[in-house]
């Protein structure tokens, strides 16, 4: 990472498609594992394939693993976790996602620290006198009976701070999802969220469903949930993904959120705080 950000503050490196770095305090989460090269194909099952357009700002190689302290994973999809990460990374290293991904996980790849979150069940890790709780949020990758076709998902809540128990940073990272009424209950239940890490690229599969949101429903979730700043991630990594970055933010700019939208390029950095950003 760069510099050490400053107290109370999280610095975030994006790597490209969901794949962050996030460091607060003495701790560093990566989150959804993509390492794939430009041209390198990411199967997403029952055969479909998509073929990388981009590459990754940071690769397996080069990850501060002694570092990390878990990875957090919305979903067991080839976009999200691929065979350069299940290669590289450390079988050792604490996984935080669904019951369905652990078990595959631990089965399967012998990643033997892989801990599934059902649907608000937390996990604390502490590092030094910095502690994240993270906790399994609602999530649904597809409408409908479609969903039993997809990997279940989650959304994460990471509330970082320290081992007092006093919560300084608020971040929540949805997850491949659409938007539903399920997610209400998130706004109900942590009503400050301080940064909404948003996946979006209106993935679309054969026969036209959509299973992201797009440009409009990203715009949706920011009026549901309200957090002081959006990151924008998921958006043009791969072909499946129809729906441009611009559509997004043309359209939550329309709906009265661009004060709320933070602009980190692939390779980029950027530091949040309750209050800031830059």
């Amino acid at each position: 990472m760069g510099r050490p950000a400053a107290e109370g503050t999280a610095e975030i490196l994006f790597v490209g498609n969901a794949t962050l770095l996030i460091s607060y305090g003495e701790s560093t989460l990566l989150t959804d594992p993509n390492f794939l090269h430009r041209g390198q194909l990411a199967h997403l099952g029952y055969g479909l394939v998509s073929r990388r357009r981009t590459e990754p700002a940071l690769d397996e190689l080069n990850l501060p693993e002694r570092d990390l302290d878990a990875v957090v994973l919305s979903h067991l999809h080839g976009d999200h976790f691929d065979r350069e990460a299940r290669r590289r990374l450390d079988r050792g290293l604490p996984f935080l996602t669904t019951p369905h991904a652990s078990r595959v996980l631990r089965g399967l790849f012998g990643f033997r620290r892989a801990t599934g979150l059902r649907t608000w069940q937390s996990h604390t890790l502490l590092h030094g006198d910095t502690s994240v709780r993270v906790t399994s949020l609602p999530g649904r990758h597809a409408p409908g009976p479609a969903r039993a076709l997809l990997p279940p998902v989650m959304g994460s809540l990471l509330e970082f701070g320290d081992r007092s128990g006093e919560v300084r940073l608020v971040v929540y990272v949805t997850g491949d999802t659409l938007v539903y009424d399920g997610l209400r209950e998130i706004t109900r239940r942590f009503p400050d969220i301080h940064l909404a890490v948003v996946h979006l690229g209106g993935t679309t599969l054969p026969g036209g469903l959509v299973v992201t949101m797009d440009g409009e429903q990203g715009a949706d979730l920011l009026d549901m949930i309200r957090p002081r700043r959006a990151l924008p991630v998921h958006y043009d990594d791969y072909p499946v993904f129809r729906s441009p970055l611009s559509a997004f933010l043309a359209e939550a700019e329309r709906r009265g959120h661009g004060t709320r939208l933070l602009r980190c390029g692939r390779g980029e950095r950027v530091t949040v705080g309750p209050d800031t950003a830059r």
